[in-house]
C-alpha cells in the first residue's frame, strides 16, 4: 500500500451553497489531518463541514460543525484525525465569499 500525503482540497465556495472540498477516491483510504478555514474578509462569517459517508445526500448526522462562527480577518485550524472510506465527501459551506477551505492529509492506496 502507498501513502501520499498532500493538499487534498482547497475551495473559496460560493456564498450559501454546500460544495464538495474533497472526495475519497476509489480504492483509496484517507486520513485528514488538518482542516484550516480562512476569513479573508472584514466581516464575521459563519461556515459548515460535514462528512457524507459512501456520498449520501447532506443530512444533519453528516455536520461536524454547523454555523460555526469564524471572526474576520482570522483563520482557524481544525486537527481531526479524520478517517474516510472511498467515496466519502467533506462538503463545505459558508456564509459570504471571504472564506477559504483546505483540507491536508494523506491517501492510501490499496
Amino acid at each position: 500500500m502507498a501513502t501520499t500525503y498532500k493538499v487534498l482540497g482547497q475551495s473559496a465556495p460560493a456564498a450559501t451553497t454546500a460544495t464538495t472540498l474533497y472526495t475519497v477516491p476509489a480504492l483509496t483510504q484517507t486520513i485528514v489531518s488538518t482542516l484550516t478555514i480562512c476569513n479573508r474578509g472584514a466581516s464575521g462569517a459563519t461556515y459548515r463541514v460535514a462528512v457524507r459517508p459512501d456520498g449520501a445526500s447532506l443530512a444533519d448526522q453528516h455536520y461536524l460543525a454547523y454555523d460555526t462562527t469564524i471572526e474576520p480577518n482570522n483563520t482557524i485550524a481544525l486537527t481531526l484525525g479524520m478517517t474516510l472510506d472511498a467515496g466519502d465527501i467533506i462538503t463545505i459551506y459558508s456564509s459570504n465569499t471571504s472564506l477559504s477551505f483546505t483540507a491536508f492529509g494523506s491517501e492510501i492506496v490499496a
